[in-house]
Formats: C-alpha cells, sequence, structure tokens
C-alpha cells in the first residue's frame, strides 16, 4: 500500500488515500476520526473500505460508478495498521472505546475477506475496548457471510463489542430500490437476522435513515417488522456529496437545525423505539470524510493528467 496523500485535522477527522498493487486504479480511501467533546484517549474511529469503490451505486454515495474488486484480508489490515502504527506503534491501544467500521468504500457483505479481518483484530491488537461495526444495505443472497459473522461475534465481541447496521433510508420499497439500485434482503428477512443476532448485553442493531426529501420513512412500517427490545434507530441527514447534489437529493434532517428532525423521531418514540440522531461536525463536510469523495476527486485528477 502506497498513501498519495492525507487531508483533514488532527482534532476532528483525517482522510487518507491509498492504492495497492502498485496500481493506481487500485484505489481507495480510510478515515480516522475522534467525535468532539470527547478525545482521542476516550473514543476514536477508524473507518476503513472494503471494495475498490463500489458495484451497489447508492444515489448518495460518491463511491459507487467506480469498482475494481475486493481488497484482500491483508490489504483491509494494512489500512488499518497505517493508522494504528502512526499513534500506537506497539498496537497497544487501551482506549475505552476504539471503533473499527466497515464503512467508508464497499459493502462489506460483498466481501467474505471482512470476515477473516474480524477474526484477526483480536490476535494482532491489545485493545480491550475494541468494538467492530458492519454497516450494510444488505445484499440479497448474504446468508453464508451473515451465518458466519454471528459465528464470530459470539466467539470474539460479546457484551456489546459489536454494532450491526442496516442502512434502510425509507420504508417505501419502490423508493428503497431507488436509493439502493441492488436485490436486498426484505425487511422480515433483516429482521429475522437480527432477532438471532441479539443476545443479552449485545448493543441494539442500528436501523439507518438518511432521510431524503420525497422519501417517506414511516414508523408504523418498521413496527410492524422490527421489535424496538432488539433495534434501534439512527437518523442522519443527507450528507453533500457529488452523487447526492447530481441526483438531485435534499436532505429532510438540517444538519443547522437539529430540531428539523423532531418529527420523525417523536413518531419513533411513540413506537417504543430508541432514537439517534446522528449529526457529525459540519466541518467534517468540508474535509470531506463522506464516502468516497476523495477517491473520486482523484480519479478526475489523474484522468486530467493522463489525458494532457
Amino acid at each position: 500500500m502506497e498513501v498519495l496523500t492525507e487531508y483533514g485535522k488532527e482534532d476532528l477527522a483525517k482522510v487518507y488515500v491509498a492504492y495497492f498493487r502498485n496500481n493506481k486504479k487500485y484505489l481507495v480511501e480510510f478515515v480516522e476520526s475522534i467525535q468532539p467533546p470527547l478525545p482521542r484517549e476516550q473514543k476514536w474511529v477508524l473507518i476503513v473500505s472494503t471494495l475498490f469503490g463500489c458495484p451497489v451505486g447508492c444515489k448518495m454515495c460518491d463511491a459507487g460508478g467506480y469498482y475494481k474488486g475486493r481488497l484482500s484480508s491483508d490489504e483491509i489490515l494494512e489500512e488499518i495498521d497505517y493508522i494504528v502504527k502512526k499513534r500506537y506503534p506497539d498496537r497497544r491501544i487501551h482506549i475505552p472505546n476504539f471503533k473499527i467500521q466497515f464503512a467508508r468504500m464497499g459493502d462489506p457483505l460483498l466481501n467474505s475477506d471482512v470476515l477473516n479481518v474480524l477474526e484477526t483484530l483480536p490476535i494482532i491488537y491489545d485493545a480491550p475496548g475494541l468494538t467492530p461495526s458492519i454497516s450494510t444495505v444488505a445484499p440479497k443472497n448474504s446468508e453464508k457471510f451473515l451465518n458466519r459473522l454471528l459465528e464470530i461475534k459470539n466467539k470474539y465481541y460479546t457484551n456489546g463489542r459489536f454494532q450491526m447496521q442496516f442502512s434502510i433510508h425509507t420504508t417505501d420499497i419502490s423508493k428503497r430500490d431507488e436509493l439502493i439500485p441492488i436485490q436486498k434482503m426484505g425487511f422480515n428477512e433483516i429482521a429475522e437476522y437480527g432477532n438471532r443476532f441479539f443476545t443479552e448485553n449485545d448493543k441494539k442493531i442500528t436501523l439507518n435513515f438518511a432521510i431524503s426529501k420525497g422519501y417517506p420513512v414511516d414508523a408504523d412500517v418498521i413496527r410492524r417488522y422490527f421489535d424496538p427490545d432488539r433495534f434501534i434507530i439512527k437518523l442522519t441527514p443527507i450528507n453533500p456529496t457529488e452523487m447526492a447534489l447530481c441526483n438531485n437529493l435534499h436532505s429532510e434532517i438540517d444538519a443547522f437545525k437539529p430540531y428539523s428532525a423532531d418529527p420523525v423521531i417523536r413518531e419513533f418514540y411513540s413506537k417504543g423505539f430508541d432514537v439517534i440522531l446522528s449529526i457529525g461536525e459540519v466541518e467534517e463536510n468540508k474535509i470531506g470524510s463522506n464516502c468516497g469523495q476523495f477517491v473520486s476527486r482523484m480519479k478526475e485528477t489523474m484522468m486530467e493528467m493522463n489525458f494532457n
């Protein structure tokens, strides 16, 4: 792996762009961030890529439209280790909440090597607070991956040290297909798996909604399928990615006006769900720590250089 560039702020977020296999077609980006006002010594988040681009093509994600295949388990570990060794050369990370999110470029369920990485992390890092996070749009026919993931979670990441997240975005089935244009697990399939995945002392499974105007979110539909004792709702604004702007997606939640989410929050509360309103630091949009932004810019630059 060779890191081409890094950009950001030490006290907020840094984005790294790198290439693998001695070929600049195999670009990825990965991120480290903290969550003010918490210092890094209390919470540190790494967000890594699992695919070279992504074949899904979600309408709000810049990582789509450029897909060159899967990273190997060693390549995913290189992303993690590059950041870790910059700050903790001995790989002793004694932070209460050390989170590694497989959520940057690519849906992790499309790469079974992610499972090998999850098995390896507790071996190579002395990190009692390690909490992996899988974020997925729930591609169809992922049963083999999900069943093995359940075994790994029960073996290595008990007592709330794993976060499972399904990105839903809308409860309108046809609108969901517009936003996430691949075959996906239905709500009943996600709920059934979640009911098997969740055990006592686990974190609740997250149902994530980045809500766009014109893409409804109906708490009644979610309650029909999902148990509030096992699932938690996360609401986020639509980030101003290039694809979101290109597809004319407008966020229902104003990052500058958190109270704009109050009506949706009240609806979910009325159905018994806990709700997280996740609005990051607005400055992160300037840094470019939204998915795929830097790689998309890097591709354009390289194409211009090749053309000239």
